[in-house]
Parts: C-alpha cells; structure tokens; sequence
C-alpha cells in the first residue's frame, strides 16, 4: 500500500490509543466494523472520503489532521507538547489555520 494509507492507518491508531479507545469503540462512534478499524490501522485496506470522514467526526478533529505527517500528529493526552486541536463537524466549515 501507499505511503499515504500507511499514514492515515498511524494516524487513526495514535489518535485512538491517545482516547483510551478500542477498535471496538472507534467503531461504534464511526458506525464502521471493528475488523475493518483494524486493517484500516494496519495500512491493509483503503478508506473512502467517507470512512476517514466518519473517523474524523468520530475523534472531532478535520480530515486533513488524519492525513498529517506522524510528526504532526498530536501526542497521546498528557504529553507536554500536545497540539490542541479544534472540534469539527462535518456539518460545519473545517476550522481555519491562525496566521
């Protein structure tokens, strides 16, 4: 798989283990199957636009934050240099970068 899957799987499982949460619980909140949450993780199945947005909504963070480099992806709670990201909702515009 690409470069990019890889990514968003890291990106999904470090945004999840950062909650506290199992797959099982991802995917509840995401309305997906536990099983496809794992391959998702594991870079062994592609996300459509609307899988990784039910995930975003899920975490209530924008899409571009699941397709960030690992570098910029927040740390787990509690790490001193976490990023606070903004809360977002599909149904709103994504919140806009500060200058």
């Amino acid at each position: 798989m690409t470069a990019l899957v890889h990514r968003l799987g890291m990106a999904i499982r470090q945004l999840r283990e950062s909650r506290g949460w199992s797959q099982e619980l991802l995917a509840e909140h995401a309305s997906l199957n536990r099983s496809y949450v794992g391959e998702l993780e594991r870079g062994a199945a592609i996300a459509s636009i609307v899988t990784v947005e039910k995930i975003a909504y899920a975490f209530g963070v924008p899409i571009g934050h699941l397709l960030a480099a690992p570098d910029e992806i927040p740390a787990p709670a509690g790490a001193s240099h976490t990023v606070p990201v903004p809360a977002y909702s599909p149904a709103t515009s994504p919140p806009t970068p500060a200058p």
